[in-house]
This record gives structure tokens, sequence and C-alpha cells, in this order.
């Protein structure tokens, strides 16, 4: 590649803000080496590229020309600067900022002027009146031609502004203007309003791409790497990442979600996971856990090491169980004798009380819930106790 890919960007103002902010978006990093005054830069990480920071309509015309192979410059601009606009430029992408709209503003003493038709009625009758035509101030002479023409507005003639358009009128150099504009505070404040049909381009800032420029075999792979990082970015815009771990998370809910709402799980469906650390294997300190004193055994059942159950025929509970004969015995709680094993599930021997429901590594609930942790056992004296902490 003898010359380097150019990519022109505003040099100043909001727009070159707007423009770097965009790039960095797509992780495209815009650098300046001698400072934010330079006007030649690099695209950090994508080599072969030169940064040329001019004017919106220096990047316009450059495009224009060829010279610069894409460009972020405003539509209004590409649509009054490049008459055969399909034949030389490609309007890649739509920025997102510098909206702004061209239209037809009129003196707001006008209050028969709503529409273009009867802008064209009283074009005809001030040149009648007058015997000359009505002068409309613009900086915009096509866009101005071409949507008179549309209408079918002869009787009005051209006066180039080259500044401060909204003050034609008032100054008397003009009757009309068409102008640029983006909230109309500025039209308003110089006694002008803009008809109902009378906005001629919706503009905003274009990624746009030369077709006369040089396209070898370097530059189309520089640009579909910077076009990919793009459309990447806009891609992900459209997506949100939603992440909740709640009871009633299953297939089902998925699946409804994804008929609703579109929804993509790339991780697979919901999972439920079950963090079991070691301070969950050993018995609770004070009350923090229900069912379970401080020692470490059920409530019901004393706090003793060798105490029997004393709740022999109470109803479920905190702190009481519907323990069966067998477990009012005086058989103490013991520790499995595969503890030495911290892992999850076969540290602890499940539980034996007939009325407990099995739950692997968890004492939260009632009175014997721990029985799904510790075992009972009988006739064996030789067994390892579990002493209180």
């Amino acid at each position: 590649m003898s010359a380097p890919f150019v990519l022109a960007v505003p040099s100043k103002g909001r727009l070159q803000e707007n423009a770097q902010a965009f790039f960095r978006r797509a992780g495209l990093v815009l650098v300046q080496p001698r400072g934010p005054r330079e006007y030649r830069g690099t695209l950090d990480g994508i080599s072969g590229v030169e940064i040329a920071y001019l004017s919106a309509a220096e990047i316009t015309s450059q495009l224009a020309q060829g010279a610069a192979h894409v460009g972020v410059t405003g539509e209004d601009l590409v649509r009054e600067m490049i008459p055969d606009t399909e034949a030389s430029v490609v309007l890649v992408e739509k920025l997102g900022f510098g909206h702004a709209n061209v239209a037809v503003a009129v003196p707001q003493a006008w209050i028969d002027v709503r529409t273009m038709a009867d802008l064209d009625d009283v074009a005809t009758a001030f040149r009648l009146r007058h015997d000359r035509k009505m002068r409309v101030a613009t900086k915009y002479v096509n866009l101005t031609r071409s949507c008179f023409a549309r209408h079918g507005i002869t009787d009005y003639r051209i006066v180039e502004s080259l500044g401060a358009t909204e003050a034609a009128p008032g100054a008397g150099t003009a009757e009309l203007i068409v102008d640029i504009t983006t909230t109309g505070a500025t039209l308003a404040a110089n006694g002008l309003k803009v008809i109902e049909d009378g906005v001629i381009l919706r503009s905003e800032a274009n990624l746009v791409a030369a077709r006369k420029a040089s396209w070898g075999a370097d530059e189309r792979e520089i640009a579909r790497a910077i076009l990919d990082r793009i459309a990447a970015e806009a891609r992900a815009r459209a997506f949100r990442e939603v992440r909740a771990r709640f009871a009633g998370c299953d297939a089902r809910l998925l699946d409804s979600a994804r008929e609703r709402f579109g929804v993509v799980a790339p991780f697979g469906g919901p999972r439920i996971r079950v963090r079991e650390r070691e301070s969950a294997l050993r018995p609770a300190r004070g009350r923090a856990r229900r069912g379970v004193n401080r020692a470490g055994f059920p409530r019901c059942c004393g706090d003793g090491r060798r105490q029997s159950c004393k709740t022999k025929r109470r109803a479920p509970g905190p702190g009481s169980s519907r323990c069966s004969a067998r477990a009012r015995s005086s058989t103490p709680w013991v520790r499995c004798s595969t503890a030495r094993s911290r892992t999850a599930g076969s540290s602890w021997a499940l539980g034996s009380c007939p009325n407990t429901p099995m739950r692997a590594a968890a004492r939260t609930a009632a009175c014997c819930s721990p029985c799904s942790t510790w075992r009972w056992v009988t006739g064996r004296r030789s067994a390892k106790t579990l002493r209180p902490r």
C-alpha cells in the first residue's frame, strides 16, 4: 500500500468530540501524537491509517474528490456539495449525533403562509405587486432549488449567505430564508417561523465512504476491520444482559421469555448454584441458625452430649419435631466416621430421623432438619461424639 488509508473527522467542536466518542465505543481510539492542535493522527490498533482533522465542508470536498477514503460529516453538506451523491459517495451509517433540519422559514408576520402552496401564491403576488421576484437567503443553493422545484415555485431569486442567515429578512436583504436549525430558537428570536411542510432534509452526522478513492486490497481490508468493529458495537447496543436468581426461574419461565421477548440464553438454561462452604458444615454459633442451639445440637434434643430428645409429642416448629421412639432414646448425636473429608455431601452421614426430610448439607429448617447432616448411632460406644465448640 503506497498511500495510507485516510479517515477524515471534524477538527473542532462537538462534532469532533462526538466522533471520537463514537469510534472509542467501537474500540477505535483516535490518537494525536503531538497534542490536540495537531491535524494529523493515527488509529490505535490498526496500522496504515491516517486521521485527517478537517472542517465538515472540507471533509465533504475530500470525499467527493476521492482524497479521503472514509469521513464523518453531515448529510446536509453531502447532499448540497455533491449533486450526484449516490454516484460519488456511500452513506454507510448514521452516527446518531449532529441532528439538524434544513428548513424554509418565513417572517412570523406572514400569518397566511403555512404551507409551501401558500408560499407559491405569495411569491406570485409579490412579483405582480413589486415587479421583482422574492429573494431567498441561503447557503444551501442546490437543496433550495430542488425543494422549490418539487413544489412548483418559480418566482424567487436566491441570495447566497455566508453566515447569520437568520438576520437577512430583518436587514432587508431577503424576504425569507432556507437554513439549518436544531431547536428553532434562533429563528423565533429573529421573528421567523418554519413552514409546516418546509423541512427539506432531516440531517445528522454520517459515516461516508468515497467511491472515487483508491480501493486496493489493503484499503479494503482496513475498511473491513473498521466497519466490523462499528457493526459489532451497533449490534451490542441492541442487547441488554440480565442476571437474576430466584426460585421461580426455571426452564418453563425461560421458554416463555424466549417466545415473548426473544430472550437469548448463551450459557444454557437456569442453574441453581449451591454454595457449600466449610463454614456451612460447622455447627452454628449463637442463634444464627433456626433449630440449632449453641452446641450444634437440635433444640429438641437438649444441649448436652448424651441428652435424649425431650419433645415427645410436640407439634413441628422452631425448636421442636416429631421424633420417633428411637430418637427419644439416650442415643447421642455423633459425627460421621467419614468426616475427615470436607467435601459437601460426604462429610456427614445422612440422617435417619424418619419424620424429617432428607436435605443434604442443610440445617436451616425446623428442629430436626440437622438429621440430614447427622446420624443416630445405637450400640456403638466407640463412635466419635461431637463435642460442643
